[in-house]
């Protein structure tokens, strides 16, 4: 059989199991990835696992998101992850070097290894031909404990290029026009393999922002080919030594293939509240703005922001609209204050922040109220930029900049001819952010107060009775479940106090409810837990003694935090039956353990008097792992998380 690339590189690095779509597979670990807001949790977990090394060929941890440090917590937390970096021997990456999947790509990508990060965005990597994969914290731990990570083997979905773009077309416009086409659904359980004469025509940055926003499809990961565009990148970046090149085999068997006439494609926006509420600009207008920021893991790279500075020089920002820029890496920041593109944007009227999320994570830089706010990030969930009521739109650099200039959103045609920014010969290298450690197995661990142990699960009860907390509708976020803000985003390590704000975005008093009831069962409807891969979500409602939540279907990254946690994730083998439930219903589950093993789980709710069946789709192994009270009892008790 004629093999994809995603094939390929998961037969090179698989430990065991089947390339079986749906069974569960064990891969070789060769780099994790972790950033301050999953960090700390990663490494305590880390420390709870009792690891005397490390099993990658390279382990990175970032401090990227919680930058801003009005108060010690964000501080401890950088000291706590920067010393269990040195006891590890991890490398550590300084507040102010950049955002972690920028930099990854420019310090650490390599084609043909296998990627996993504590941040739904890891799959950037695949810009670069790596298998690049998104998970949560406990599963990162592992894979550097024991080197190996396991996942159901996905789909594997071609998505062919074709055509040839308009002036003005980029990147983001491209995966926002496949948002629209395919939904925030469209890619659960599937790998996205890009393919054909559009994406042999990407550069490396230009495909990273593709396969970043995969994870808005709800794809495992998505993938590039390492090609001469590869190559180039590599070279340009100084590490041409770690190329090999890369491609599916002609003819290769896909289970689907999605054909993307790339001549269709027009500058587009994502509308409020969801990356795949997309639209023409032509079709949305050109509504007045406030507030304009550029920058993110999707499009904080040199060619997106030397295309803004070419599109500002000379020009003025619009007197109502407030334009934040915060690059990618501090590499691109040093060449744009080497090459003049900073003074322009600068003398434009634009604001500077370091190198970071920052905005796109809600830490700071929240619009006025009512306020609309083009932003070239991934997420415009409802209240994520920081303010409730703020409309935010997903656009290009391109799309963000010229608007910036006239004050409502403004398509980038308008300019005339399009602007073309040729690469560097050689990027900068700057080593000031960087802290290369070997293990030092007897370094103290730096433990602030604020930093708390997390919540481990109970073994499964024989026969598991608790009342329905909450009932949700479909697309419930992650920041739903644990609002993520610059409020909130210091409490990362302190799971007690990030209690308080559970499911804060859906009702005021969730954990009164579950302090009263002491456990219980939250409800939901399709896609729950999508976005982001924080683990808070299944830690904070762990605390609060949730034991299981039922939903129509379950985004992947959150339903394995589940499983690692100890929360059954159990789906609704009849979407009628979850009208028919309501807040306060208790439910019951008799003989738990055995039902997980068969996966089919019968659910009386006592109340009514009625039952309905449900469906556990997880492996023998995660059915192992709940029935002992999540991954870390199921490890203490000798079984093998590998």
């Amino acid at each position: 059989m004629k093999k994809s690339l995603s094939v390929k590189i998961i037969e090179s690095r698989l430990v065991n199991g089947n390339l079986r779509k749906g069974e569960e597979i064990a891969v070789k670990v060769n780099q994790t990835l972790t950033q301050d807001s999953t960090g700390t949790m990663v490494y305590l977990q880390l420390e709870a696992m009792d690891a005397d090394t490390i099993q990658t060929d390279s382990s990175v941890a970032y401090v990227d998101h919680n930058m801003l440090q009005a108060g010690f917590e964000n501080a401890d937390d950088h000291a706590f992850i920067q010393s269990a970096a040195a006891k590890y021997g991890i490398i550590f990456s300084k507040p102010g070097n950049g955002i972690c999947h920028q930099l990854h790509l420019e310090r650490f990508g390599k084609p043909g290894d296998v990627l996993i990060g504590s941040d739904s965005h890891t799959p950037t990597g695949g810009g670069i031909g790596m298998l690049a994969i998104g998970s949560g914290g406990l599963d990162v731990a592992v894979g550097m404990a024991q080197g190996t990570y396991h996942l159901k083997m996905p789909g594997i979905v071609n998505i062919r290029l074709e055509g040839k773009r308009k002036p003005w077309v980029s990147a983001k416009d491209i995966i926002l026009h496949i948002l629209g086409k395919l939904t925030v659904k469209g890619g659960v359980n599937a790998i996205l393999e890009y393919s054909g004469p559009g994406a042999a025509d990407l550069t490396v940055p230009e495909r990273a922002t593709i396969t970043n926003m995969g994870a808005e499809l709800g794809a495992t990961t998505s993938i590039f080919p390492s090609d001469d565009m590869t190559l180039d990148f590599l070279e340009r970046q100084g590490r041409a030594e770690v190329y090999q090149p890369l491609a599916a085999d002609p003819d290769a068997i896909y289970d689907e293939t999605v054909v993307i006439s790339l001549d269709e494609v027009t500058p587009c926006a994502a509308q409020p509240h969801s990356p795949d509420n997309v639209a023409s600009l032509d079709a949305i207008g050109p509504i007045s703005i406030d507030q304009v920021a550029i920058g993110s893991c999707t499009n904080g790279s040199y060619s997106d922001f030397m295309k803004v500075a070419a599109i500002l020089k000379g020009r003025k920002v619009h007197p109502r609209v407030s334009l934040v820029i915060s690059p990618g890496s501090s590499n691109i920041l040093q060449m744009m204050a080497e090459n003049g593109a900073l003074a322009d944007m600068i003398s434009a009227g634009a604001r500077l922040l370091e190198a970071g999320c920052g905005p796109c994570i809600g830490m700071g830089q929240a619009p006025k109220s009512g306020a609309v706010s083009l932003r070239t990030f991934n997420r415009n969930f409802k209240g994520r930029c920081g303010t409730m009521d703020a409309g935010v739109y997903l656009v290009s650099p391109e799309t963000a900049a010229v608007s910036a200039l006239t004050g409502k959103l403004t398509d980038p045609t308008s300019l005339g001819e399009d602007i073309r920014i040729p690469e560097p010969e050689s990027y900068a290298n700057s080593e000031g952010y960087w802290v290369k450690n070997t293990p030092r197995p007897d370094t103290p661990i730096e433990m602030g107060p604020n930093i708390k142990p997390f919540p481990i699960g109970s073994e499964l009860e024989t026969t598991l009775e608790a009342p329905v907390l909450l009932k949700t509708g479909d697309n419930v976020t992650t920041d739903d479940i644990m609002p993520s803000n610059a409020a909130l985003l210091p409490l990362r390590s302190n799971i007690p106090a990030l209690s308080n704000h559970c499911f804060s975005t859906i009702v005021s008093d969730f954990r009164e409810r579950a302090q009263k009831a002491n456990k219980g069962i939250v409800v939901g409807g399709d896609n729950y837990g999508q976005g982001s891969s924080r683990e808070h979500a299944a830690l904070v409602p762990l605390y609060l003694g949730v034991r299981a939540v039922i939903a129509k279907s379950f985004a992947r990254i959150h339903q394995s935090n589940l499983v690692n946690a100890g929360i059954l994730p159990l789906t609704f083998d009849n979407p009628e039956d979850y009208e028919n439930l309501s807040e306060g219903d208790m439910l019951q589950i008799e003989d738990a353990g055995l039902q997980l093993e068969r996966g089919l789980v019968t659910v009386i709710n006592t109340t009514t008097g009625k039952s309905f069946q449900t469906t556990f789709t997880g492996s023998v192994r995660d059915a192992a792992m709940l029935k002992a009270g999540g991954a870390l009892n199921y490890a203490a008790k000798g079984a093998s998380h590998a």
